[in-house]
């Protein structure tokens, strides 16, 4: 079984290239491999200024 480790980044609203990208691919990797999947919040809040925006997608 593969192992799979993916991340996404909570520093904007989601749309349709987030789930293309990272989201659809990991749901279809789900059953068949050791998933695991994660929210780099610390990478968001280095490239994210404005902290009410931070916090609303967070």
């Amino acid at each position: 079984m593969a192992r799979v480790l993916s991340g996404i980044q909570p520093s904007g609203s989601l749309h349709i290239g987030n789930y293309f990208a990272m989201m659809k691919p990991m749901i279809e990797l789900q059953n068949s491999s050791e998933l695991f999947c994660f929210i780099v919040n610390y990478h968001a809040m280095t490239s994210l200024h404005d902290g009410a925006e931070l916090r609303k997608n967070t």
